[in-house]
């Protein structure tokens, strides 16, 4: 039974993840750290969304700080609007997200923008108590999620950045203009983003202290439509969850239809699917969701979330923002600089709006772990089945024994293939030991060195999800896996 328990027990296991300060028994809730399986499908993971959206599309890529000063964060507006709804108890001082807390026990959808008024007469009319002492609330108050720092002896002011797209923002001006920029223009980050969470859950799903891989597209708002490179995209197909209700739908049908609002929109959603579509996630249990204007952040003027069909239910990867000029214009304001720019295909001077795609790593690894895992209860084993993008391993190297010299053949076939391809050496326990341990971590496939090995320079290649096994020349390891590669 697929599981999120049984996801996160496998990646326990063999070195997925691994709770922050866990030997310590004051350990914080919401920080978790990838293990050295984990971060090699990290970092494929990023090297894929680099591969298929930044490269792709030209995009421009930066690595900015993750302290930023407090004048970034009146300017977006963090200070004042990036807060979650809390209740606290008045007999044992429990805190709990208010938002959550009532739907959990009432089974009722509550907005986290929801005002504190409308969330205390819920708490009446349901009567809520404490979970920890049965005691009452206090009424609900709302409390910031910045991570505050103090910098230098004088204690300057200073917060750990709640997402990486203020870094892009507050660099454009400068970008645009060393990177001769031309709009549409992506900037994409990828990075750690800090949020004090209230009550993290779930490990992965809810964290601290996170990845995001972050996209800002600044464009002329009077050119939204005019993007030949839609033709490239016009005819991927979308699932748009709008008002309760699923489409299936092509992209250039969703814009002639009025579902998006542009065809900029619509193409960089189109990338993020076509995307998405090559990590190994089921796209048929995958939709954008129209968001309500409850829901909307307070900077987004239309929003889409991607979303994937989990055993925890529907989990938000990607928000997909039309934040219109709302970020530079507060900067601009608070900063006193002027950032218009020159838009040279009409010659207009222009404050560019932002449409954003704000993607969660440490979600989207979980959904691909979880979409990948698969119970074979007749042969009794435990499968990941990955794809090779996202692999820790793409090719496990195994001496059928260590005798008669196979041991220093799979060892020469090792180092011939390790500085090009993520191979693992195992010698240790039966052939089929062996296989079950690199199908539970995905590896797609395996090579045998056997007796024939030492006669014809041949191994035998065995496919992780057929099990198939088949004979190849050593000088064609490279090519056979080249070629399937390239194919999915």
């Amino acid at each position: 039974m697929k599981t999120y328990e049984t996801v996160m027990k496998l990646a326990l296991e063999r070195g997925f993840y691994f709770p922050s300060c866990e030997i310590y028994s004051d350990a914080l809730a919401g920080f978790w750290e990838y293990g050295p399986t984990g971060t090699k499908i990290k970092n494929n993971f990023i090297e894929l969304w680099r591969r298929e959206l930044l490269r792709r599309d030209d995009m421009i890529e930066i690595d900015g700080s993750q302290i930023m000063s407090r004048s970034v964060f009146v300017a977006s507006g963090h200070l004042d609007n990036f807060t979650d709804p809390i209740l606290k108890c008045k007999n044992c001082g429990s805190t709990f997200r208010a938002d959550r807390y009532i739907t959990e026990k009432t089974g009722k959808d509550v907005p986290e923008l929801l005002s504190g008024n409308e969330i205390d007469k819920l708490v009446n009319q349901y009567n809520l108590k404490c979970a920890s002492c049965k005691g009452t609330f206090h009424e609900s108050s709302r409390f910031n999620m910045m991570f505050k720092v103090e910098i230098g002896p004088s204690k300057e002011e200073a917060y750990l950045r709640p997402e990486t797209c203020q870094t892009i923002f507050v660099d454009f001006s400068r970008i645009f203009k060393t990177m001769r920029g031309r709009l549409p223009l992506a900037v994409a980050q990828v990075g750690k983003s800090f949020r004090n969470e209230i009550a993290p859950r779930q490990s992965l799903l809810r964290l601290r202290e996170f990845y995001q891989a972050e996209i800002e597209v600044f464009c002329n708002p009077n050119r939204l439509n005019d993007l030949p490179k839609f033709e490239q995209v016009k005819d991927t197909r979308l699932t748009l969850f709008i008002d309760n209700s699923a489409r299936d739908i092509s992209a250039q049908e969703a814009v002639e239809q009025g579902l998006l609002p542009n065809k900029l929109v619509a193409y960089y959603m189109s990338l993020l699917a076509m995307f998405y579509s090559r990590t190994g996630l089921s796209m048929e249990r995958t939709r954008f969701r129209k968001l309500s204007d409850d829901e909307k952040a307070f900077y987004a003027s239309t929003a889409f979330d991607f979303e994937v069909e989990t055993s925890n239910g529907w989990l938000e990867l990607v928000a997909c923002n039309y934040r219109s000029d709302y970020d530079l214009s507060k900067h601009a304001a608070i900063s006193k600089q002027n950032l218009n720019v020159i838009d040279p295909s009409n010659n207009t001077k222009v404050l560019p709006h932002i449409f954003e795609l704000s993607m969660g790593i440490d979600r989207s690894i979980y959904s691909i772990l979880e979409h990948s895992y698969y119970e074979d209860l007749e042969s009794d084993r435990v499968v990941l089945k990955l794809v090779p993008q996202i692999a820790p391993i793409l090719v496990g190297i195994f001496p059928l024994v260590t005798k008669d010299g196979l041991r220093e053949k799979a060892q020469e076939i090792h180092a011939m293939l390790k500085l090009d391809y993520p191979v693992f050496y195992d010698e240790s326990g039966s052939i089929g030991r062996r296989y079950r341990r690199l199908e539970e971590v995905g590896a797609p496939f395996a090579l045998t060195i056997d007796n024939q090995t030492m006669n014809d320079d041949t191994v035998t290649i065995r496919y992780r999800d057929s099990m198939k096994q088949e004979r190849i020349k050593v000088s064609d390891i490279a090519k056979v896996l080249d070629t399937i590669i390239k194919s999915k």
